[in-house]
């Protein structure tokens, strides 16, 4: 790491404590980044930001306050250590708030072996610039597209170091590289938008700047006079670039936070089944060269794999441990956390079981409906799963693609509908959540 982030995160501790603080741990997190966007073969914008920022929890028995700043002055330092405690002083008792035990922390302290950092140097930003002009002339070639948005090519490297008075102190760097094209087809209000966008953590994996922009414009244009599709009930299959979402859905109830207030329609399942039976989920924070992956929790805990929903049936909350002490449990590891605020739990790095059929299988086998490619706004209520979306993508009939859709609303009940999924066998394993097309049975489609 070349930013001196572990002597700052004890010097926060230690301001800490001469305020007064009975326990605390400390985060610093430094950054740099820049982005180039081209538009009609011009540079549009160019952004580079560098910073630290850093974020102090004290605990007063069970009392707890953060504070974050920007501002790594000794001075500063000292100033939030007293505010902290004061506002710790007057904050509502909490009987689960507690750092993790001694005998309870990571034996791993960096991110040696995940690789989530690239060695290669920063990218010159005529680099970046360069393949956002591939992406868009590429996307520009392809016939029917009228004009390209955005392409954009990007770059960052992150550190984050975590100290704890509890003995705790360990840290990471992560590196992403990003490229993506918007394409447009028609004029006026016959105009239609679609997408393509590729993230790696080394920059080396990243694909050609031409295929991005390739792919984006044949989607944009295949979505050519879209309309309305009928209202009834019918199959939906959930591309595999948009079916991680549906998931996320089953993860946000499990959620310790949700299991524990009570305000989850995942709240009695434990036990039972939340998949079909040949279905499994699980988590892997520690896989190579992933976006999501990390040694540790934000509370100095070990990551590690494990089963969410084994054989369709649920075996895990996902836990910090706040929430796994309010459920009488033990924490999962997955605590998360910026400078500003405590933890809370989340998971990342999951993998749900793929199917045997290819997508082309399953249109063929849902016959009449609705293939989805993407989804705008939300409806969910988390207590009883009532889900309700808007959505666009392709009508379907006899099994193969017939027309573009667009302005429809997809609804069901999260809980029906993750007991009948059917996976394809197309997730894209360098993504954090491999998770492949999914076909859903009966859901209503709102039309014409």
């Amino acid at each position: 790491m070349t930013e001196p982030l572990a002597p700052l995160t004890q010097a926060l501790l230690e301001a800490a404590r001469r305020a007064g603080a009975e326990a605390a741990d400390a985060m610093a997190i430094s950054g740099v980044s820049q982005s180039i966007d081209v538009r009609a073969g011009v540079l549009e914008q160019a952004e580079r930001a560098e910073g630290v920022e850093i974020g102090l929890r004290v605990l007063m028995g069970r009392r707890q306050a953060c504070v974050s700043a920007s501002d790594t002055r000794a001075g500063t330092l000292a100033a939030m250590a007293e505010r902290a405690v004061a506002m710790a002083r007057e904050a509502p008792e909490d009987p689960h708030l507690r750092l993790a035990l001694p005998e309870e922390l990571s034996a791993r302290r960096d991110g040696a072996g995940l690789e989530l950092d690239d060695p290669a140097p920063e990218p010159d930003p005529a680099a970046l610039e360069e393949d956002a002009r591939r992406a868009e002339a590429a996307a520009l070639a392809v016939a029917g597209v009228s004009q390209v948005q955005a392409a954009s090519a990007a770059w960052g490297r992150r550190q984050v170091w975590l100290a704890a008075s509890n003995g705790f102190s360990g840290g990471y760097a992560r590196s992403s590289r990003h490229l993506s094209c918007v394409a447009i087809t028609g004029e006026g209000t016959g105009m239609e938008r679609d997408w393509h966008a590729e993230s790696r953590v080394f920059q080396a994996d990243l694909p050609e700047a031409e295929m991005v922009g390739r792919i984006a414009a044949e989607r944009a244009v295949a979505r050519r006079g879209a309309r309305k599709p009928r209202t009834g009930a019918f199959p939906v299959l959930y591309d595999e670039r948009i079916s991680a979402g549906l998931i996320r859905h089953l993860l946000s109830a499990i959620n310790g936070t949700a299991i524990a207030r009570g305000s989850s329609w995942l709240r009695d399942a434990m036990g039972a089944e939340v998949l079909p039976a040949d279905m499994s989920l699980t988590e892997n924070p520690l896989r190579k060269r992933v976006s999501g992956s990390r040694p540790f929790d934000a509370e100095g805990l070990a990551s590690g794999a494990r089963v969410l929903v084994r054989d369709g049936v649920l075996e895990s909350w996902v836990l910090d441990l706040a929430t796994a002490s309010k459920l009488g449990l033990q924490s999962t590891g997955n605590a998360v956390r910026g400078v500003a605020a405590p933890p809370s739990p989340s998971v990342g790095n999951v993998t749900l079981t793929q199917g045997v059929a290819s997508r082309e299988d399953l249109l063929r086998d849902m016959g009449t409906g609705l293939l989805v490619t993407s989804l705008i706004g939300a409806s969910i209520n988390p207590t009883t799963g009532d889900y309700s979306r808007g959505a666009s993508g392709f009508w379907v009939e006899n099994g193969e693609i017939a027309w573009p859709v667009n302005e429809c609303t997809i609804a069901g009940n999260l809980r029906d509908m993750l007991q009948r999924v059917t996976p394809a066998n197309d997730a894209r394993l360098h993504l954090s959540d491999q998770v492949p097309s999914l076909l859903v049975e009966g859901l209503t489609i709102a039309g014409e």
